[in-house]
């Protein structure tokens, strides 16, 4: 036997702290050292995921309200309305978005698993309902009118497609990697059919995103790669033959393009023009809170699709740079969850979600900046609108419940928790 030991695995001097890399005589250090602990095992990893995926959360949102009042009171005064209408909707989906993430936390994961097929069951009967009375708005077809508030089923599609696909894969799981098993489950009938019910509103943008979560739940899943190149090329001449079909979408190509552009509201290049200029009008510091001269009727769908523009201008490159940076925060706490999930479910489920939302808000980034051309999808927790905050809520909701489980999980049998948690840490103050 030589003289050198093997020390014995999870003997390290702290809990928690990954040992030296092998093939090492020292532990790295700076980036390199924050890289190796980003699947941080211990407990306080698993809180600080946690903090950091509800604190992104209701900072987005309350930025969100801010920009929501700034964006909507100058055309809300212009129709003789109150300049708080849209700012006091917005809250009211806000308080309610929050209950429901409350209690979305609380759900076990067997009952999360128990929920996929209802959720999706509830979204197809919904999309069904908004083509039968839904009410057409800018040429989509998308939301379902109660009273003074309006519901846009599309929104909770994309929550219980993640849902509903993390439950099929997890049963496909070892069988992923024969197409047959990856792509009929997923795609025949019921992942189609929900994009498909929503392509017969004439959204495009949200039936792209809808995709983009099917992608990568299958991805996770353990697709092979060629599935995705032959999907690609399936995806790219459907939507081919939709724009070319539609005028309004080929014109909003066109537009990003820079071809065929000319005056007045009426051309397509004049909301993403316009959206530049307030961005460039904001410079490093923008022009203040309340202060945006585009949103003054110049930017169509100030507060909806364009608000990222309209924080451009506010808050400069700084404040988009920091909403960003939001953004990115909360896509690696959710990897991190992720990646810490002892389950197949747990591993998709989370992946379809960071999906939906972070890839949502770099299309919309991209399309307000130029990169992307115009599809009319809103930015998570900050755009207006109801049914995507209340939706993006519940999304965050299911990703809290895996997290809480693996706090539940690490904690010491007996330690206390919720409000008794509380309690004890007031009277040790003492």
């Amino acid at each position: 036997m030589s003289g050198t030991s093997r020390t014995p695995r999870g003997n390290s001097a702290k809990a928690g702290t990954p040992g030296p890399q092998r093939g090492r005589g020292r532990e790295p250090r700076g980036l390199a050292k924050w890289f190796t602990r980003i699947e941080d095992p211990s407990l306080r990893g698993a809180q600080i995921n946690y903090y950091i995926v509800l604190g992104t959360t209701l900072a987005l949102t309350f930025m969100g309200l801010i920009m929501v009042l700034s964006s909507s009171s100058v055309e809300a005064i212009a129709r003789n309305q109150s300049a708080f209408e849209a700012f006091f909707k917005q809250s009211l989906w806000a308080l309610v978005g929050v209950v429901a993430l409350a209690c979305m936390q609380l759900i076990s994961l067997p009952t999360l698993k128990r929920l996929a097929w209802p959720a999706l069951g509830a979204a197809g009967l919904l999309l069904v309902l908004v083509l039968l009375i839904g009410q057409e708005i800018y040429g989509n077809k998308n939301w379902i009118l109660i009273g003074p508030f309006s519901i846009q089923p599309s929104e909770f599609a994309k929550a219980a497609l993640a849902l509903w696909g993390a439950w099929v894969v997890e049963r496909k799981a070892k069988l992923m990697d024969q197409w047959k098993h990856a792509v009929v489950p997923l795609l025949m009938p019921f992942g189609l059919l929900i994009v498909g019910l929503v392509l017969l509103g004439r959204d495009l943008g949200t039936a792209l995103i809808l995709l983009l979560v099917l992608a990568v739940v299958m991805f996770v899943g353990g697709a092979k790669a060629k599935l995705f190149g032959i999907a690609g090329l399936i995806g790219l001449v459907g939507i081919a033959g939709m724009v070319i079909l539609a005028p309004n979408r080929m014109g909003r190509i066109l537009a990003w393009l820079h071809i065929a552009c000319g005056d007045g509201p009426q051309d397509y290049c004049y909301q993403a023009e316009q959206g530049l200029f307030a961005l460039a009008s904001g410079g490093w510091f923008g022009v203040g809170l309340g202060q945006s001269r585009q949103k003054w009727s110049h930017i169509p769908e100030a507060q909806n699709d364009f608000i990222f523009a309209v924080l451009g201008e506010e808050m400069g490159l700084l404040g988009t740079m920091f909403v960003i940076v939001l953004y990115g925060m909360l896509a690696v706490a959710m990897y991190r969850i992720a990646v810490r999930t002892g389950t197949i479910f747990g591993r998709v489920a989370i992946s379809g979600i960071m999906a939906w939302l972070i890839g949502q808000a770099f299309v919309n980034i991209g399309m307000v900046t130029g990169l992307l051309p115009v599809i009319g999808v809103p930015l998570p927790f900050i755009s207006s609108g109801g049914s995507a905050l209340l939706a993006a809520f519940l999304g965050i909701g299911v990703v809290l419940s895996f997290a809480r489980e693996q706090r539940v999980r690490l904690q010491p049998a007996g330690t206390p928790r919720g409000l008794a948690a509380m309690f004890a840490k007031a009277r040790s103050a003492k």
